[in-house]
C-alpha cells in the first residue's frame, strides 16, 4: 500500500519559507546576544584573576610505587 502525505502547495512553501527566516533572525539575534553577554563575563573574570588572584603552578603529586609484597 502507498503511503499518502498532502500534496506541496505554494502558500506551504511561503509560509515555511517566512517561518524558517524568522527563526534564522531570532536564532541569529540570540546568538549575537549570547557572545556578547559571554565576552563580556569573559573580559571581568580576566580583569577579577589578574586584580584580585595570584596565578600559581600546579604541582602534582605522584605517589610512590607500593611493593607488591607490603600487602
Amino acid at each position: 500500500m502507498a503511503t499518502l502525505k498532502p500534496k506541496k502547495t505554494t502558500i506551504e512553501d511561503t509560509i515555511v519559507g517566512a517561518y524558517q527566516k524568522i527563526e534564522d533572525t531570532v536564532v541569529g539575534t540570540y546568538q549575537k546576544i549570547e557572545d556578547a553577554v559571554v565576552g563580556t563575563y569573559q573580559k571581568i573574570e580576566d580583569k577579577f584573576v589578574e586584580k584580585f588572584l595570584d596565578v600559581e603552578e600546579e604541582i602534582i603529586e605522584i605517589p610512590e610505587e607500593r611493593d607488591e609484597t607490603e600487602k
